[in-house]
C-alpha cells in the first residue's frame, strides 16, 4: 500500500479523496441530523489545510438539545481511517456507521469480499437508508454489505472476521481506547485490527513508557497492547506517528 507523505504547510489545492465517496443530503431521523457545509479550509489528519466544497456534516442531539458535530467529511476524518481501508481484505467488520464512508469506500475493494457494520442506533441506520448512502454503489460492491443494529462491545460476529476496524468514539484520542479494542477483540476474534486514532494512542503509550516514536519503540508498544494491528508495518508509520502526534494531541498525552 501507498499512502502520501505527511505534509507541511497549508496549500490553495482543494482536497479530493481517492477513495469512493458517496453523495449526501440534508437529512434528519431523531436525535441524528445530517447537514452540508458549502466550503471550509480544513486541515488532513497529516496532511496540510485544503479547501473543501459540500462538506456533510454528521451531528448529534443532546439531552439538553444542544447540538454537536459527531463526524464530518473532512480531510482529517477521512486520512485516519485510510490506512485501515486500503488494507482491508476478506470480511471486514466495521464498528460504528458514522457516515457509512468508510463502509461504501471498504465496500469497493477487489481483496474485500464481506463488510458486515455493527451500529447501535437505529436512528442512525434510518438516515442512511432514507439518504440511499450504501445504495449508490455499485451492485457488486453494494452486495457485499451487510448492516446490524448490536453494541460493538457485545457483538459476536457470525463469521470469521480478517479486519476489525472499530470507530465509535466521538474525540480522536482520549480515554481507555486501547482496552476497549481489547474488549471488542475478545468477541470478536479477529486476524488483524484498524482502529480509529491508533496512531495517536501508540504514541500517548509510547511516551508515556519512556519509548521513542520511531520503529522500534512503535513496535515495543504495539506489543503491549496484545492486538493484531495493522498499519505499523508500512512505510513511513514513525514518521506519520510523530507528526499526528504533534498536530492533534495537545493536551491528552498519558501520564
Amino acid at each position: 500500500m501507498s499512502v502520501p507523505a505527511a505534509q507541511g504547510p497549508a496549500t490553495p489545492d482543494p482536497y479530493t479523496g481517492a477513495l469512493f465517496q458517496p453523495l449526501y443530503a440534508p437529512m434528519s431521523r431523531g436525535d441524528w441530523a445530517l447537514e452540508l457545509v458549502p466550503m471550509l479550509v480544513a486541515p488532513g489528519y497529516w496532511s496540510p489545510a485544503r479547501l473543501v466544497q459540500d462538506v456533510a456534516v454528521l451531528k448529534r442531539r443532546s439531552s439538553t438539545g444542544q447540538w454537536s458535530t459527531w463526524m464530518s467529511m473532512t480531510p482529517m476524518e477521512m486520512e485516519s481511517q485510510e490506512i485501515g481501508i486500503r488494507l482491508a481484505h476478506g470480511h471486514v467488520l466495521i464498528f460504528g456507521m458514522g457516515m457509512g464512508w468508510s463502509a461504501a469506500a471498504t465496500a469497493m475493494l477487489p481483496a474485500v469480499t464481506q463488510v458486515t457494520v455493527v451500529e447501535r442506533d437505529a436512528d442512525v441506520i434510518a438516515l442512511h437508508q432514507a439518504l440511499g448512502t450504501l445504495a449508490q454503489l455499485p451492485d457488486q460492491a453494494h452486495a457485499k454489505l451487510r448492516v446490524v443494529q448490536g453494541d460493538a462491545l457485545r457483538y459476536v460476529p457470525e463469521a470469521a472476521v480478517d479486519l476489525l476496524m472499530p470507530d465509535i468514539w466521538l474525540p480522536l484520542v482520549g480515554g481507555d481506547r486501547v482496552g476497549e479494542v481489547a474488549r471488542m477483540q475478545a468477541n470478536v476474534r479477529a486476524r488483524s485490527i484498524y482502529f480509529w486514532g491508533q496512531e495517536m494512542e501508540i504514541a500517548r503509550h509510547a511516551v508515556r513508557d519512556g519509548r521513542a516514536l520511531d520503529e522500534a519503540g512503535i513496535a515495543r508498544t504495539v506489543a503491549g497492547f496484545g492486538l493484531p494491528l495493522l498499519g505499523p508495518q508500512t512505510p513511513d508509520y514513525a514518521e506519520r506517528t510523530r507528526h499526528v502526534a504533534d498536530r492533534w494531541m495537545r493536551d491528552r498525552w498519558l501520564s
